[in-house]
């Protein structure tokens, strides 16, 4: 674990705060206690798509402006069609390829890489985090392991989430995923 952590006390009745701080909880021990250094290509890919269509948008303001409507009407259809593209582009990126996922962590073994990718949901109305854990190694292959699990697993009567229990939740899905057995 990190040498301080500062304990964050939520409301463990709000199902999106205690789902939040559980899923920091896990991103720690993945950069912390396991080792593994973040990857943050998801998240660029996603706000790449964002800066495409802003600028699309801020071009299509300052030819407007340069180019008052009438003369600027060609190049603002162009705009704001390729800015709608866009953001069913990035709808269609945070939804089949984020897919939930919180952290993505690549790890060093040996000449070869493993990339972990830790998503979470909760059901509307319900207390089980559901979190699913996916290892990718340097071949291709890729397995996954998850857990159904109630927030009072994971946290405390104060609020706090105990980390010692998402560690050993964790370290268990980690060893379960990384050890070499030939499936069939």
């Amino acid at each position: 674990m990190t040498e301080t952590s500062e304990v964050v006390k939520i409301n463990k009745w709000d199902g999106a705060a205690a789902k939040n701080a559980i899923d920091d909880a896990i991103r720690e021990v993945f950069t912390g206690d396991l080792k593994c250094k973040e990857s943050f290509a998801l998240i660029d890919g996603r706000l790449f798509l964002c800066a495409l269509a802003v600028g699309v948008a801020l071009y299509a303001l300052l030819w407007d402006y340069l180019y008052p409507f009438p003369q600027s009407r060609l190049v603002l259809i162009i705009c704001v069609s390729s800015y709608f593209i866009l953001m069913g582009i990035l709808t269609l990126y945070t939804t089949l390829k984020e897919k939930g996922i919180f952290v993505v962590a690549k790890e060093k073994v040996g000449n070869n890489t493993r990339i972990w990718e830790a998503s979470s949901y909760v059901k509307k109305h319900d207390d089980k985090y559901n979190l699913v854990v996916v290892m990718r190694d340097a071949g291709g292959r890729s397995r996954e392991a998850s857990i159904n699990k109630s927030f009072a697993n994971f946290i405390d009567v104060n609020g706090a989430v105990v980390q010692s229990v998402v560690v050993t939740e964790i370290t268990k899905l980690y060893n379960s995923l990384s050890s070499d057995k030939k499936e069939k």
